[in-house]
């Protein structure tokens, strides 16, 4: 993230982006994960999942934490309590269901002055927004993003920081099905894990279990069936529902090395 930044001072480049590394070391694999894509392990058709989602919905209180400790960086424009809707001048002096920080449940509060602002998170699910921007709350970059048509900075609410899960290969008995998919949410938007499990067992056994190439192909057809067919009313998938509009990266990688069938 310091490299991004510097980059950005030296060559005026802009961005950022999420960041899903998976490493192998002294027999296990460390999965790190910055932002909204995800990491699962299939094993003997058993769903291990290896990463979780960081979004305004996931991270509320850590960023509704942040913003009580630092209200400049609210610029004045933004509340950090949380409603179940945009509350309206006319409501004023009424009790509102609300949650702060603490929170996991809603309680009551009387509408003041300041509830007005726009919320520092809003929406639901994938059109869920921090100060009305971004959707993801940990990444690369970003240095330079601020909220639409103001001066407030959005990157001291987006952590570089990953969580990280360790898996022991040795702990298992694995066999070339058995692998590790990591994909972008493109993929994941449109696919679920029990989905994606079903795909990977479907292709790898049209393959024999020695053909390094079968993991490829796995990749290959989780990324063709999330985009989906190109219709007249746009990318469908198999069940006509759209398809991904988002990047669609995948890897799997395998678990077990190759067996002796016959």
């Amino acid at each position: 993230d310091d490299q991004i930044e510097q980059e950005r001072a030296s060559q005026h480049l802009a961005g950022g982006c999420c960041a899903l590394a998976a490493i192998y070391l002294m027999g296990k694999f460390y999965v790190a994960n910055a932002g909204d894509s995800r990491a699962i392990i299939i094993r003997n058709g058993e769903i291990i999942p290896m990463s979780r989602e960081f979004t305004p919905e996931t991270e509320r209180q850590r960023l509704q934490f942040l913003a009580l400790l630092r209200p400049e960086l609210l610029g004045k424009e933004f509340t950090h309590l949380e409603f179940p809707r945009r509350i309206q001048p006319t409501e004023l002096g009424k009790k509102m269901l609300y949650r702060d920080q603490n929170m996991n449940g809603w309680a009551y509060k009387k509408i003041e002055e300041d509830d007005l602002k726009f919320p520092l998170i809003f929406g639901e699910g994938k059109k869920a927004r921090m100060m009305a921007t971004i959707g993801v709350t940990r990444g690369l970059g970003d240095h330079d993003l601020r909220v639409f048509s103001s001066n407030i900075h959005i990157k001291p609410f987006l952590s570089c920081f990953p969580e990280v899960r360790v898996y022991d290969l040795t702990q298992y008995e694995h066999c070339p099905d058995d692998v590790l998919v990591l994909g972008t949410d493109g993929l994941w938007d449109v696919t679920n894990d029990k989905e994606v499990a079903g795909v990977v067992m479907e292709v790898l056994t049209s393959y024999e279990p020695n053909d390094p190439c079968r993991y490829t192909m796995v990749a290959q057809e989780l990324v063709v069936r999330s985009r989906g067919v190109l219709k007249e009313r746009g990318w469908r998938l198999a069940n006509d529902k759209l398809g991904s509009g988002d990047d669609i990266s995948v890897f799997v990688i395998p678990l077990g090395g190759p067996g002796n069938y016959t």
